[in-house]
C-alpha cells in the first residue's frame, strides 16, 4: 500500500489550519501546517510536500512571496501550490498566476471544491514524478552508452570491432578466456617491403603502411574477421572466433581474392613513386587455442597452434601476387573459387609435406 500524499497547509490563523487539516486528515491524507511563509519554507525545503496549500494574506510574508521562493528553488520548481485567500478573487487569482500558483480557492471553504483541486493536482505531480523519473532514468542509460561507446572505441584499438563490443556489452561469458575453436586463419605481407624499407625515408614508408592498413582493414572489418595483429607490414587474420561466422573459409578466400585486387590497384601508384612492392597471402583451417596474450596494462587477443604457422609459411612460400590455400581450405571453397595445384610442398617447421593450391580466381556466381 503506497503512503498517503502529504499536503502543507499554510495560513497564520488557527482555525482555517485546523479546517482544512480535518478536511484533507479525513480524507485520508497526512497533513502538516506552518503558521508563517517562513515556516512553511523551512518545512518544504527539509521534507517538500506533495502539495502547498497556502494563504495569501500572512504577516511580515505573503502567500505570494513564498510561492515565488518556492517556484525559484529548482528542487520545488515544480511543487503544485493552490492559494487560498478571501479576497476579491478575480484581482488575487491574476497575482496568484503571476506568482506561480498552480490554483486558486476562494474562502469560506467549499468543500467538494477543495477536494477536487486536491486531488487533480496531485495526479498532475504523479505525472511529473514519473516524467521525472524516466528523464533521470534515460540520462543515466545515455550516459552509460557514451561511456560504452568511449570504451568500445578504446578497445577498437587492440581488438577486433566484434571482440571489442563482446567485450563491452558482458554478451559472452569470458571472450578473453583461453578456449580451442576451428578457424581459418590468413597471413599476409608485402613482398619487396625489406629493400624498400631499407631505401626509403621513413615518411615513406609510413604513408605506404598507412594506405596499405587503411585498405587491408577495411576488407578485413567487411568480411567480419578478427584482426589478430600486424607487424609492419605483416598481417594474421582469423574467421570463426570470437564470434562464430559460417563458411568462414569461404569468407577467408573472398577477402583474400579483394586484398590482391585492391593491393595490385594501390601498386600502380607505387610504382609510379618507383616502389617495387606486391603481395603474398597464405590460408590454412584447424583448430587453435585463443584467448588473450600479455601481461597486465598490456593484452593481445591471439591464436596458438599448429594452423597458425601452416598459414604463416604458406605466406612466405606464396610468390607476388600469389594467394596460397592448403587442402582442407581447397575442399571448403572449391565451389566458390577456382585453384591450381601447386603439390606437396615441404615447409620449415611442418613436419610433413603439405598439398598446396594457388587461388587463381573466384568462381562468376551463377
Amino acid at each position: 500500500m503506497s503512503d498517503p500524499a502529504r499536503i502543507l497547509v499554510v495560513d497564520d490563523t488557527a482555525h482555517n489550519v485546523k479546517l482544512l487539516a480535518d478536511i484533507l486528515g479525513a480524507r485520508g491524507y497526512a497533513v502538516t501546517t506552518a503558521s508563517s511563509g517562513k515556516e512553511a519554507l523551512e518545512k518544504v525545503a527539509a521534507e517538500p510536500p506533495d502539495i502547498v496549500l497556502l494563504d495569501v494574506v500572512m504577516p511580515e510574508m505573503s502567500g505570494y512571496e513564498v510561492c515565488r521562493a518556492i517556484r525559484n528553488t529548482p528542487e520545488t520548481a515544480r511543487l503544485p501550490v493552490v492559494m487560498v485567500t478571501a479576497l476579491d478573487p478575480g484581482q488575487e487569482r491574476i497575482k496568484g498566476i503571476e506568482a506561480g500558483a498552480d490554483d486558486f480557492l476562494t474562502k469560506p471553504i467549499n468543500q467538494p471544491e477543495l477536494l477536487a483541486r486536491v486531488r487533480s493536482l496531485l495526479r498532475i505531480k504523479e505525472l511529473w514524478d514519473e516524467l521525472s523519473l524516466l528523464n533521470q532514468t534515460l540520462e543515466a542509460r545515455v550516459a552509460e552508452q557514451v561511456a560504452q561507446l568511449d570504451r568500445l572505441g578504446k578497445l577498437k584499438r587492440f581488438f577486433s570491432p566484434q571482440l571489442a563490443e563482446m567485450i563491452v556489452s558482458g554478451s559472452a561469458e569470458d571472450p578473453l578466456k583461453s578456449h580451442r575453436r576451428e578457424i581459418t586463419v590468413v597471413f599476409l605481407d608485402l613482398r619487396g617491403f625489406t629493400a624498400f624499407a631499407e631505401t626509403s625515408e621513413p615518411e615513406e614508408v609510413m604513408t605506404v603502411l598507412r594506405e596499405y592498413h587503411a585498405e587491408m582493414g577495411k576488407l578485413v572489418v567487411a568480411a567480419e574477421a578478427t584482426l589478430e595483429r600486424f607487424t609492419g607490414d605483416g598481417m594474421m587474420i582469423f574467421f570463426n572466433d570470437p564470434v562464430p561466422v559460417p563458411n568462414p573459409a569461404e569468407r577467408a578466400v573472398r577477402m583474400a581474392a579483394a586484398m590482391r585486387e585492391r593491393v595490385a590497384e594501390l601498386a600502380v601508384g607505387w610504382k609510379k613513386a618507383g616502389f617495387d612492392l606486391d603481395f603474398g597471402l597464405g590460408i590454412a583451417h584447424g583448430y587453435a587455442t585463443i584467448g588473450a596474450i600479455g601481461f597486465e596494462g598490456r593484452v593481445d587477443y591471439g591464436a596458438i597452434g599448429t594452423v597458425t604457422n601452416l598459414a604463416a609459411r604458406l605466406c612466405s612460400e606464396a610468390k607476388p601476387g600469389q594467394v596460397l590455400l592448403e587442402r582442407r581450405v581447397m575442399t571448403a571453397v572449391e565451389a566458390i573459387a577456382e585453384a591450381e595445384p601447386v603439390g606437396d610442398v615441404t615447409l620449415k617447421g611442418i613436419s610433413r609435406p603439405v598439398k598446396i593450391y594457388n587461388l587463381l580466381r573466384l568462381k562468376s556466381s551463377p
